[in-house]
């Protein structure tokens, strides 16, 4: 196994605060949100990709594919949410089947159970996400800047 990069070691520790937090991943749209510090403003986004069968990935379902990882187990990483099992299960099957290859793999059997680990094409779909999400929030703040400025 390689050893992560300081890089690496920071986007996972900005993930881990950003899907650790109060619940939320439960938002029904995960905002990204930057404060106008003044007047209570707010400048709110939110990004997710539309495929073929409506959404392939959004903020919910990059969070199911970082606990599928951390837990090797869809079940653990439904629990882990508070999310039913079929649930979690249907997401994993939607984005599976949208991806031109799949992004989780599942393993039946054994002494220990069965199991699910993110493929290769799950890992950089969910390092991309991450990206696009972190660039969306740059966005943001740029925009802020000029949009805030003319009225407060």
């Amino acid at each position: 196994m390689k050893e992560e990069t300081l890089e690496e070691k920071k986007y996972v520790k900005n993930f881990k605060n950003r899907s650790r937090g109060e619940g939320e991943w439960k938002k029904r749209h995960r905002f990204c949100e930057v404060e106008s510090g003044e007047g209570g403003f707010a400048l709110k986004g939110r990004i997710w990709i539309d495929g073929p069968e409506g959404t392939f990935l959004g903020f919910g379902r990059a969070i199911l594919l970082e606990r599928i990882k951390e837990f090797g187990s869809i079940s653990a990483a439904a629990r882990s949410m508070k999310m039913a099992y079929k649930q979690a299960w249907q997401l994993v099957d939607s984005m599976n089947k949208q991806a031109g290859t799949p992004l989780v793999e599942t393993f039946i059997g054994g002494k220990r159970g069965g199991g699910a680990k993110l493929t290769e094409a799950g890992e950089k779909t969910l390092k991309a996400f991450w990206t696009f999400y972190e660039d969306f929030q740059k966005f943001l703040k740029e925009e802020k800047k000029k949009i805030f400025s003319i009225f407060l």
